[in-house]
């Protein structure tokens, strides 16, 4: 059986991005926690999907997100109907529509960038791996 997978990363409101991410990808809070050695954090994800997202902030010191413009989560949408209502309800949500730096994901998707600059990009195609 394959891992599970958890994307964890520092935010500067876990509050506001999961509202952002539940809200644009239809995820919901799998678990919370609040002041873990100091953490406070929110799981999102899909109910028994293989992943999920952590996002944290740090009650001791200021850990600033550093994202940089190929750090991407890439969702594929092979139905086109589903593709557009997502990218509809990421902007709806705060996601900022932005060029990729690698022109691929331009040619079949759009890239976005939530409010701590990490990028998603929505991909209209099949995953063919």
């Amino acid at each position: 059986m394959p891992p599970k997978l958890r994307i964890a990363r520092p935010v500067r409101d876990p509050a506001l991005s999961s509202a952002m991410w539940c809200g644009a990808f239809a995820l919901t809070e799998q678990c919370s926690f609040k002041d873990h050695a100091g953490f406070d954090g929110v799981m999102l994800g899909h109910p028994g999907s293989p992943y999920h997202f952590e996002f944290t902030i740090c009650r001791t010191h200021v850990v600033t997100p550093a994202p940089t413009d190929e750090d991407l989560t890439v969702f594929y949408y092979p139905d086109e109907k589903e593709w557009a209502e997502t990218c509809q309800r990421a902007e709806e949500h705060g996601f900022v529509r932005v060029s990729s730096f690698n022109p691929y994901w331009d040619d079949k998707g759009r890239t976005y960038a939530d409010r701590d600059g990490y990028r998603v990009v929505l991909q209209q195609a099949e995953w063919t791996l």
